[in-house]
């Protein structure tokens, strides 16, 4: 027999799904779902379990359907970014402090779907971010323009399709971790974003690291991590 309480295993037990309840004591960060997958009626059980426990929940790569279903079940403050693809809610009595700085960068316009999950879900989990979109290498002066500003984040999130160069040259020229994210925008030779992957992961510019293509979730988390450690240790 299924208990729905958060017992002493650390998970809440809803049948399809178990909710890991201990995730945030043991990483500092709460579980998020992955939408793409679930059924509605899933997805709105998963949020109203959240909601009743008071945690705030993220989930990624969500529908438009998803987003109503939720509304139709009377989850009706949940925030929506078509773009990111992200769900998320909060506790109205839970206030967000973003602290420390993020910056995402994309190669070009098409590489911001990417970006923004990994914006939203660093935003989610505490950081202030600023954007710098379309500071591709085939227009470098648009990189350099903002260069100073860049400079000034905790961590880097350089998102880029086609050959990938982005991630190399803002590792060449910061002292920041980059968090380079390939995505699978290009032409056929990119292959998918196994191009830009490849680039990336053979960079000659110290600190960076790599995530999987088009995983702007992956990127947004460690980025967030790391400027949470990094704001932590300046204010104690």
């Amino acid at each position: 027999m299924h208990s729905s309480n958060r017992s002493s295993k650390g998970y809440q037990e809803l049948g399809f799904a178990k909710i890991d309840t201990d995730r945030e004591r043991r990483r500092g960060c709460g579980e998020v779902i992955y939408g793409a997958g679930k059924t509605t009626a899933q997805l709105c059980d998963l949020f109203k379990a959240f909601r009743a426990q008071g945690q705030p929940v993220l989930a990624t790569r969500c529908t438009q359907d998803q987003a109503d279903a939720l509304r139709t079940a009377q989850i009706d403050d949940i925030a929506h970014d078509p773009v990111a693809r992200t769900i998320s809610w909060h506790p109205k009595t839970a206030e967000q402090k973003n602290c420390g700085l993020v910056a995402i960068c994309t190669g070009g316009t098409a590489d911001i779907p990417v970006a923004e999950e990994a914006a939203r879900t660093a935003e989610f989990f505490g950081a202030r971010v600023e954007r710098f979109y379309d500071v591709g290498v085939a227009g470098i002066h648009r990189l350099l323009a903002n260069l100073d500003a860049i400079r000034q984040a905790n961590a880097i999130v350089a998102v880029a399709g086609m050959e990938g160069a982005l991630a190399s040259v803002v590792g060449g020229l910061v002292d920041s971790p980059v968090i380079a994210v390939p995505t699978s925008v290009g032409y056929g030779a990119s292959f998918q974003g196994i191009a830009p992957l490849l680039t990336m992961l053979n960079s000659c510019a110290e600190g960076v690291a790599v995530v999987n293509i088009d995983n702007g979730f992956g990127a947004g988390y460690m980025a967030a991590q790391i400027n949470r450690k990094i704001a932590r240790d300046i204010k104690t």
